[in-house]
């Protein structure tokens, strides 16, 4: 290819790019790393600082420790200092980082010392690095210091080097992270002549610290571990600075690696290992443990190591599997050719020698039957001193003892059994009893029963059958031979009965929890309001988990209790400040995390596609979730996100279709309005108008058509608008119906008449029951009624007359207003009450505005009536109006009446 050619296909990394975008509106941090205390990482930050403060940077010093060091505080002098937050620990007074203060000041560049510190009092979170990370995730630069003996994933060597644990440990994901890391070195023999002058410790400290950490061995150890990775760092810089101006070079092979654990405890320096081995060569991870299909979750301590075994793999950057399976091997293969794995990193245990006579180890299997990956193997050592420190041989179980007696029980009931048969009847095959013992053992105590139970069976056969009776002595070959294939059998049987009793029992829990995440779905998927979810979430996590539970969901930008189990539940200060960080932040608050550990309560959002949907907590108390607890929380949370989503977007629908409502009510007014306003404005505008320039010279005649003309569309629009006002009260439920007493009759000659004068063409026939009581109403809001119901009667009613009537049905007042036009569409009939509905061809004229029957309807409810609308009315033509409205007491007297 030539070469401009290849210079046009090269193209930046895009990972390489969105991490650079990433980096948007984050601050820098730069890590002044060290590789033991006082090679001077303070001084050369302060030291920087003050360049900066000379050129006009705004920079602060968030904390920084002297050590009693005069030179490093005469650097102070000139620079600002934000005060501390005081804090009570063990009876003291000790000063720390205030965090609100330092987020409050916003600095451009902020000096924060000591970056493995772990907080005291009531933190927002636990260690200074993530207090760190929230300042640079505020948009501020901050400057820190590290020694490289606290990076967790070291941790193990430099206790191996020095011999001193270290207790203060963070992530080498913040170290991977910071954009900036400079090395403060110092020759070890410099250093430990800082240390005899007492320019690091005071004199009494500096001689133990000489004596056990400062030798001359252990610090070139430490500057060679700094030295290394700081050198992994800028490699890494260098290709991110390669891949993302699209410059070629040595670019590194994509390795990945799998790490195999389970719960032991060489499985811990598996992992930091493999940290290790990831970190140098820049490849990603993934930490799988394979667990039975008939596993069951006694072993708590057990559980909770693999637990701690992987929140330290998730610490330190890896990417975490549990997978269910019978064959180890292969499940491990599996999930290395779906995830092109090219090394597999996994824990050698030394067993002893019969062991391995008998057992084949898992990295033995696993190297038989791998090819094309590369296996690494991390061994464990027989010293003493590689047993972690308080960890004794542990003691015999109480589930074994419980496993003897049951095996002793079942064999001495067999035994009493054949013994009483055997006074009755002789047989010769009376060793099957023994079989059933260990059957027995198996189903109800496990393997250990059933091996247990074979061994007391074939001392009790031959003491208590095999001749010389009463003696464990067997006098022939054929007996001996029978007893050992005995033995085999009943290990066998036992072995299977067990294992077909753990993988019930293993199916029946999991087949129970299936079923309560079912039901629970199901629950979820009847329930629409948001309300009936959480009550719903909160009672399945409580039943589950067996501890209190809370979910919390947005409010007015804040977020707020929405249910809890048991409902008494309340949330203190801490609690809620870790809930909004979960909320804010979209991780895990609270109990047994990174923020904010003092609260009892643990937090998880509750994710969905559209954002964080809600938080969910429940009570930790320093007692982490078993893995099927995990899994099942994890499932629930899911659903109830889901749900929750669910329900608000059914809000926001709802929300959309009633704006979609507001809007098609806007259009059909301003349609109205741009209509029915026009047509009379535009009339009285030409009539006026006409007036104005013919004046006196037109006929009298024509002047009065104009002037009539004038006040029936004046009329017409004052209808209009009293249409609208009335539509308006109704909408706003501000009509206020009297409750007088009303004469039917005369309201409906008053409508009539009125009618006649607005339609002088239209013939109206009244029909007034002679019996028809009172009632209680309004009679100004009833004829306005009839008048609109006469008015649209009028448009569409054809040329026969419109009937009027009113009768009386049981301890109600029938009025109906009918007319013989064509009538209403059975699909229409519906809707003719709704705003602005105008459908048809009136028989003159315009349709109307859409609102008199609309309005009828309103203010005959507010009277306490019916209304309805049936077509065809009479001979399948027309349309009858109808109101029904209660009758009136009619043996009030008149005085009552009045």
């Amino acid at each position: 290819m030539p070469e401009n050619d290849r210079d046009h296909t090269r193209r930046p990394d895009p990972d390489a790019l969105l991490a650079l975008a990433e980096q948007g509106g984050r601050g820098k941090l730069t890590v002044f790393l060290g590789a033991a205390p006082g090679v001077g990482k303070t001084y050369a930050m302060l030291m920087r600082a003050r360049r900066l403060r000379e050129d006009g940077v705004d920079i602060v010093i968030g904390l920084v420790e002297t050590h009693g060091r005069a030179e490093t505080a005469g650097l102070l002098e000139g620079l600002e200092v934000l005060p501390r937050r005081e804090v009570v620990h063990s009876g003291r007074t000790l000063c720390e980082f205030d965090l609100d203060a330092a987020l409050a000041r916003r600095p451009r560049v902020i000096v924060v010392d000591e970056l493995a510190h772990t907080n005291l009092g009531e933190a927002r979170h636990p260690k200074r690095y993530q207090d760190i990370e929230e300042l640079v995730d505020a948009g501020i630069d901050v400057w820190t210091a590290l020694n490289i003996q606290h990076l967790e994933s070291l941790s193990d060597v430099v206790t191996q080097i020095a011999g001193v644990p270290v207790r203060e440990r963070i992530p080498d994901t913040v170290l991977n992270r910071a954009d900036d890391v400079l090395l403060v070195d110092l020759p070890p023999a410099e250093l430990i002549e800082r240390l005899k002058e007492g320019k690091v410790y005071v004199p009494e400290s500096a001689k133990r610290a000489i004596d056990r950490f400062f030798r001359l061995g252990n610090l070139t150890a430490l500057r060679e571990l700094a030295l290394r990775r700081t050198a992994d760092r800028v490699d890494d810089q260098m290709v991110d600075y390669l891949r993302q101006n699209a410059i070629e070079g040595p670019w590194p092979a994509a390795e990945r690696l799998l790490v195999c654990i389970g719960p032991d405890p060489l499985s811990e320096k598996v992992v930091r290992t493999s940290s290790r081995l990831a970190s140098g060569l820049n490849a990603d991870w993934i930490v799988v443990s394979v667990e039975r299909a008939d596993h069951e979750a006694g072993n708590r301590e057990a559980m909770r190591q693999l637990d701690d075994t992987f929140r330290l793999a998730e610490l330190l950057g890896a990417e975490t599997r549990r997978i269910v399976g019978s064959d180890f091997v292969e499940e491990i293969l599996k999930l290395a050719r779906r995830e092109h794995v090219t090394q597999i990193v996994i824990g050698a245990t030394r067993h002893r020698f019969p062991l391995r006579l008998f057992r084949r180890s898992l990295p033995d299997a696993l190297t038989a039957r791998t090819s094309g990956i590369g296996i690494h193997l991390v061994t464990d050592r027989d010293e003493p001193a590689a047993r972690p420190a308080g960890r004794q041989k542990p003691a015999l179980p109480q589930r074994f003892w419980r496993a003897l007696a049951i095996a002793a029980g079942t064999t001495g009931l067999a035994t009493v059994l054949g013994l009483l048969i055997e006074r009755f009847i002789v047989l010769q095959n009376i060793s099957l009893l023994y079989l059933l013992a260990v059957l027995a053992s198996a189903v109800y105590a496990g393997y250990a029963g059933a091996v247990a139970a074979a061994l007391f069976s074939v001392l009790a056969y031959n003491f208590s059958f095999i001749d010389p009776v009463g003696t464990f002595t067997v006098a022939e070959p054929h007996e001996v031979f029978a007893l050992f294939v005995f033995l085999a059998a009943a290990a066998l049987a036992g072995g299977l009965a067990s294992r077909v009793r753990e993988q019930a029992k293993a199916a029946a829990g999991r087949a129970a929890a299936t079923q309560a995440l079912y039901d629970f779905s199901r629950k979820l998927s009847g329930t629409a309001r948001v309300e009936d979810v959480l009550w719903a979430a909160v009672s399945q996590i409580q039943s589950t988990l067996r501890r209190n539970a809370v979910l919390l969901l947005p409010e007015d930008g804040d977020i707020a209790l929405g249910a809890a189990w048991p409902p008494d539940t309340e949330l203190g200060v801490s609690d809620m400040m870790a809930a909004r960080w979960t909320f804010e932040k979209k991780e895990a608050a609270g109990n047994d995390t990174g923020t904010l550990p003092n609260s009892p309560f643990q937090f998880r959002p509750l994710v969905t596609p559209h954002g964080v949907a809600g938080v969910c907590g429940f009570v930790q108390q320093d007692k982490p979730l078993e893995a099927n607890e995990e899994r099942a929380l994890a499932a629930i949370l899911d659903q109830t996100a889901i749900a929750v989503d669910r329900a608000r977007l059914s809000r926001e629908s709802l929300k959309q279709a009633a704006q979609l409502e507001g809007d098609k009510f806007r259009g059909a007014l301003l349609s109205s309005l741009s209509h029915d306003l026009r047509t009379p404005l535009a009339t009285i505008t030409g009539a006026v108008t006409s007036l104005r320039q013919l004046g006196d010279r037109m006929p009298a005649e024509s002047r009065d058509d104009l002037l009539e003309s004038i006040e029936e569309e004046s009329e017409r629009l004052t209808r209009f608008v009293a249409n609208l006002l009335d539509m308006t009260r109704i909408e706003a439920g501000t009509v206020n119906a009297k409750h007088d007493w009303v004469d039917i009759a005369d309201v409906i000659r008053s409508a009539v008449e009125r009618a006649r004068k607005y339609f002088p063409g239209r013939e109206f026939e009244t029909s007034v029951a002679a019996d028809l009581p009172l009632m209680r109403g309004d009679s100004v809001l009833l004829g306005q009624v009839l008048f609109n119901l006469l008015d649209n009667a009028n448009r569409f009613g054809g040329d026969e007359p419109v009937g009027i009537y009113a009768r009386r049905e049981k301890d109600e007042i029938v009025l109906s207003v009918t007319d013989l036009g064509k009538g209403i569409a059975p699909a229409d009939l519906e809707h003719v009450f709704d705003k602005f509905f105008r459908k048809g061809k009136p028989d003159g004229g315009s349709l109307g505005t859409g609102l008199g029957l609309s309005i009828a309807k309103g203010l005959v409810e507010a009277m306490g009536g019916q209304i309805k609308a049936e077509s065809p009315a009479i001979r399948r033509r027309g349309t009858r109006i109808s109101m029904r409205f209660p009758a009136a007491d009619t043996n009030l007297s008149g005085k009552e009446r009045e």
